[in-house]
């Protein structure tokens, strides 16, 4: 595993809104990185982008840290100003060999994403790998971790329950939501611009939902997170006017009385009588009791999902354990894998030399005694000749396996 290496910047140590300008469009990714390939003598790479990380994955020799990072970013000409440069190389993750390895597969297996047990990951990256593929930017050895990587990813996905079962509020509120089947331009009223909120609006954002208002005390907070959704600011003292509709209220503020009244919600209704969607993740309660008394109301509150979390949380911790042994285990195979792939790469030319020999000697070092021999003859030296031939290209490739599993022993 010489070879593997992973530049990874990824929302653990990078603002998820700064990540953004990290992104290489689609339209030229295969022409940079091919000049990148070239010029810093990488024999193979790829490119790994979603929401909440930007990844180049290598097969290559040389070593790579953030001296080299920082370089190989400059060279690709993304565009960053050095202040940004500098904080996304301080931010970078380097990782090597069996390092870079454990982390592709815990990448796979959602073991690093924002929501543990999300399987869209998977799909990207395999999708990352094969548009690079595609253009040639791959070989051999990046194939066979991927194959592994894959392989992995469905055991884990397989064999445990890690994606069936969130445990953090805002994952547990998230999931509820999408159970309700909203449109993409479902009308979602934000109140409270706080890290609750902010955290759910990424999940939001990240599947593509577009219609916001952010309400907020702060009007400045509300504007910065309406911002990162493109939608509308408002005052918090704005909502008891709202009268553009809504399907959706997400509200999280440190108030301790009730920010929802009867009489609010009313306003915000704007006559429309249909079920709507309240997810209050504050404690105490932003919504008035009586609002989901008197109104057709989809309720997911704080204290429901704190009470889910908690069950969730052993049998999630059961599934990371179980999880993180798939993966250590695969780490284990992929070794003789690889060292087998070696002496495959190493021994293909054995056959064909053979066959060379073989040819070299029946029709010039012995070509005048065959020639002497009857039908008979001929047909029986043909068969040995063959069965030879067979013997002499099975017999070092099992030979060279069995040394290298008893290396390994």
């Amino acid at each position: 595993m010489n070879y593997l290496k992973v530049i990874a910047f990824t929302h653990k140590q990078i603002e998820l809104k700064e990540l953004g300008k990290l992104v290489i469009c689609q339209d030229s990714i295969t022409s940079k990185l091919q000049r990148a390939k070239e010029h810093f003598n990488i024999p193979e790479i790829f490119y790994l982008a979603t929401c909440n990380r930007v990844e180049f994955v290598m097969a290559t020799a040389q070593e790579i840290d953030k001296a080299f990072a920082r370089k190989f970013i400059e060279f690709m000409e993304i565009g960053l100003g050095s202040h940004y440069l500098d904080t996304f190389i301080s931010g970078a993750s380097i990782y090597e060999e069996k390092e870079a390895l454990n982390h592709l597969l815990r990448t796979s297996c959602s073991m690093e994403s924002l929501v543990v047990g999300e399987k869209e990951i998977l799909a990207q990256m395999r999708k990352a790998y094969e548009t690079c593929r595609a253009a040639q930017l791959t070989g051999d050895y990046l194939r066979m971790v991927m194959n592994h990587v894959v392989k992995t990813a469905k055991e884990v996905y397989t064999d445990t329950n890690i994606s069936r079962n969130p445990i953090s509020v805002v994952s547990l509120a998230y999931r509820k939501l999408r159970e309700l089947n909203l449109t993409s331009n479902a009308r979602i009223l934000i109140i409270g611009a706080g890290e609750t909120n902010k955290n759910i609006s990424k999940y939001l954002q990240k599947h593509k939902y577009s219609n916001f208002a952010v309400f907020n005390r702060t009007k400045s907070k509300a504007n910065e997170l309406a911002g990162e959704l493109k939608g509308k600011a408002f005052n918090l003292a704005d909502l008891a006017n709202y009268r553009e509709g809504f399907d959706v209220i997400i509200t999280c503020t440190s108030s301790v009385e009730p920010i929802i009244t009867k009489e609010i919600y009313q306003v915000l209704l704007n006559g429309e009588t249909s079920r709507k969607t309240i997810v209050d993740l504050a404690v105490p309660n932003d919504t008035a009791a009586e609002v989901i008394e008197q109104f057709p109301v989809n309720y997911i509150e704080v204290h429901t999902l704190n009470e889910l979390s908690k069950s969730n949380l052993q049998e999630r911790y059961q599934e990371l354990i179980h999880a993180e042994k798939i993966i250590e285990q695969n780490l284990i195979e992929f070794v003789p894998v690889l060292k087998q792939r070696r002496i495959e790469v190493a021994m293909r030319e054995v056959p064909e030399k053979i066959k060379e020999i073989r040819k070299t000697a029946v029709s010039c070092v012995f070509a005048d005694e065959i020639e002497m021999m009857d039908l008979q003859s001929r047909e029986i030296l043909e068969k040995v000749i063959n069965y030879m031939e067979k013997k002499y290209i099975s017999v070092p490739m099992r030979m060279a396996k069995e040394i290298m599993l008893r290396d390994d022993n």
